[in-house]
């Protein structure tokens, strides 16, 4: 998944998750994109600076399932909690499991090796800090469980 800051045609600034810069474009052209604050659709990437990791800041894994079961998702607002529900959803639908060959997947699409798109899967930390110490940049999510589970 690629993050990219997002603007409007009316200068509103937000964000925006994407599989690839392809899929950012792509949904642009056909007017899926729309501002949150005006509906406005003439979207487009805004300047950002770059996101440096920093060695202990916790970026990274996306575990397939949680261990144990996140106890704090109960204690999140419905609205967030459903948020996170459907972005697992998205994620699942849209993006490559890689399971355990996550960092070793995430260097050759960074490198070239690899064909650019959305994966999720499992790391260990010293290969989060790998992967920050090269520039790759990566994210974790909170996994909640499913909703149909």
């Amino acid at each position: 998944m690629i993050h990219y800051q997002l603007c409007c045609g009316q200068g509103h600034e937000f964000d925006g998750w994407f599989a690839g810069s392809a899929a950012f474009e792509a949904q642009a052209e056909d007017g899926l994109i729309s501002c949150p604050v005006c509906a406005g659709t003439d979207v487009t990437r805004a300047l950002m600076a770059p996101r440096l990791a920093r060695k202990g800041r916790d970026i990274a894994i996306i575990p397939d399932e949680p261990k144990p079961p996140v106890k704090t998702a109960a204690a999140l607002p419905d609205g967030v909690r459903a948020a996170l529900q459907k972005l697992r959803a998205e994620i699942e639908t849209h993006c490559d499991y890689v399971g355990e060959n996550f960092a070793a997947e995430a260097r050759k699409i960074h490198e070239g090796e690899a064909e650019p798109r959305g994966i999720y899967g499992e790391s260990t930390p010293e290969e989060v800090e790998a992967l920050a110490d090269d520039g790759i940049e990566i994210a974790q999510i909170p996994w909640l469980p499913r909703t149909d589970a």
